[in-house]
């Protein structure tokens, strides 16, 4: 994956999306696939190699829709319109050329600092 020289992100997004990254239950194999074809909820699920837990249709939208507003995912449009499903947008791509390999699981305490981030935004 190549990251777009011209393309830049606040520091502050940037660490804000790579930390939901670390925090959710997607591993890198679904984001390098989301970099490369749309994806959809269910196909997701169906795919387990992709997720460190099993996750139903709702909850993986759910986590889409998260990422959607962080700006690592963007919907796929077609001729219709938006569709249900997924691309890596390119600051999704820029995060996960911080790490080499599988993306690194966050401690408990940052675990519990994201999902008051994204349960209460306003806090």
């Amino acid at each position: 994956m190549q990251s777009n020289p011209n393309f830049t992100v606040d520091q502050h997004s940037l660490a804000r999306a790579a930390e939901a990254m670390r925090c959710l239950p997607f591993k890198r194999s679904f984001y390098e696939n989301a970099a490369t074809d749309p994806l959809s909820s269910p196909a997701v699920c169906a795919q387990r190699s992709w997720c460190k837990a099993d996750l139903n249709a709702d909850t993986t939208e759910n986590i889409f829709c998260w990422l959607i507003k962080l700006g690592v995912l963007r919907r796929e449009v077609d001729g219709q319109g938006l569709t249900h499903r997924v691309r890596l947008t390119p600051m999704g791509k820029q995060v996960l050329l911080m790490w080499p390999g599988e993306i690194p699981s966050a401690t408990k305490l940052r675990r519990l600092r994201h999902w008051l981030r994204r349960h209460w935004p306003r806090l």
